[in-house]
């Protein structure tokens, strides 16, 4: 039985140069366990463990196998690598496990049971305490962090069901881990929140001083939102990050800034306007809700439809932003205003409000279809589109992505180049 809970670091890369380094890092800030992560062994084989072992020889290694069948080969190899810990999956099948625990106790190791996608977890860690593992893991997968949700309230249950330790997994970072700790968690498994960070030392260090003193250190950084936190996510991501969590997107095509160092973040009110037709557009102004985006779609040509004063009206009611599939005027008053705006053409004409077009339907840009109430997102690089029915689970992508591109870019500074820091030769397709 653990003494006290355990901070666990899953090093979940591909590369084994960048795993230690992170390791490194978080054992000096202290880190207790080291945690070889399915993608590593994957990558790297299980020759990381045996580095591991042999960096940090007085550390508990774990191998994240994620065993599902041959059990005994599984455990085997992990512990003969050097793995105190190796993890198989609560789905594998009561023989799978048993011959895990079998094989643990000839090799000198302990087994955890990762219940990641278990219908019924509670049920199941009952059982398998049963089977004589170790440890049983409460893990919320990285795919449905990305969608909200969270490990704590089942945590709660299946330490209240059995008596080994129990393990929590999946978001965790420097204030949430206070909720671990109190839910009962043995062993707290934080990944990104350490391995993503500038300063892994520092997060490590954080983790382990809100752990003890059971107060949280606040992070801007490593937290996954609901509903109610998109637009505060998008607020702190680029359209870059953005692309790149949506499988690299293209941007709404041709439309730029008004004025550059402006991001615009809400959700959309959509308008179809005739070319040159400024009386939906402006209509539109009175509908939107404060923090909206009015988006419009006048084919992609002039005259303008929106100017100065359409501006002053989105100012006084405090709109996000407008985006026009046509043309703009008065730039100069926009300016002034600071106010996000993004056209596809910049001209002096208006046209005449013929009252021609709709509101809150479904418009096309650029390919892309957009819905009221999906979510633009606006920076000097373009527009970007989430669907509505996508916007947490991609707002939280956008996160992750920014999240390793800051820990990338400290890597580079520190002496190094991204094809080098990414292994690029390596995974180059032969």
């Amino acid at each position: 039985m653990l003494k006290k809970p355990v901070l666990q670091v899953a090093l979940d890369f591909v590369d084994m140069h960048r795993a230690l380094k992170a390791a490194e890092e978080a054992v000096l800030g202290g880190a207790d366990w080291l945690e070889a992560g399915t993608p590593l062994i994957k990558s790297e084989g299980l020759n990381c463990l045996r580095q591991l072992k042999a960096k940090f020889p007085d550390k508990v290694i774990v191998a994240d196998m994620k065993t599902m069948d041959a059990g005994r080969a599984e455990v085997e190899i992990a512990a003969k690598a050097g793995a105190r810990v190796v993890d198989v999956l609560g789905a594998a099948s009561d023989s799978t496990i048993s011959e895990c625990v079998e094989a643990a106790k000839n090799y000198g190791c302990e087994i955890i049971v990762d219940m990641i996608d278990v219908k019924d977890v509670v049920r199941r860690a009952k059982e398998v305490e049963k089977l004589g593992v170790n440890y049983i893991g409460i893990h919320t997968s990285i795919d449905m962090q990305m969608r909200g949700k969270s490990p704590f309230e089942i945590l709660k249950q299946v330490v209240a069901a059995v008596k080994i330790p129990v393990a929590v997994a999946g978001g965790i970072n420097s204030e949430n881990i206070v909720e671990a700790v109190k839910a009962g968690a043995g062993i707290v498994i934080a990944g990104g929140s350490i391995t993503k960070a500038k300063d892994a030392r520092k997060a490590a260090s954080d983790m382990k001083k809100a752990m003890h003193s059971l107060k949280k250190v606040s992070t801007k950084l490593f937290k996954r939102g609901g509903e109610e936190d998109i637009a505060n996510i998008l607020k702190q991501v680029s359209t870059a990050n953005l692309s790149d969590a949506l499988h690299r997107a293209p941007a709404l095509e041709g439309l730029k800034p008004v004025l550059n160092g402006f991001k615009l973040a809400g959700k959309a009110v959509t308008v179809r306007t005739y070319p040159g037709d400024w009386a939906k557009p402006v209509e539109a102004i009175d509908i939107a809700e404060e923090g909206e985006v009015i988006v419009i779609d006048a084919a992609g040509v002039g005259p303008a439809v929106w100017g100065g004063l359409a501006t002053t009206s989105s100012v006084r009611k405090k709109l996000a932003g407008v985006v026009i599939n046509g043309a703009i005027r008065d730039t100069e008053e926009i300016k002034n205003f600071k106010f996000p705006a993004f056209s596809k053409l910049i001209m002096s004409n208006a046209g005449e409000p013929k009252g021609f077009g709709e509101i809150n339907i479904p418009i096309t840009i650029s390919g892309n279809k957009i819905f009221p109430g999906d979510w633009i997102l606006g920076d000097d690089d373009g527009i970007m589109v989430i669907p509505k029915e996508k916007a947490v689970e991609y707002a939280n992508r956008a996160m992750d992505v920014l999240e390793k591109e800051n820990r990338l870019t400290k890597e580079i500074l520190q002496d190094s180049t991204l094809s080098s820091v990414m292994d690029l030769l390596k995974w180059e397709k032969k």
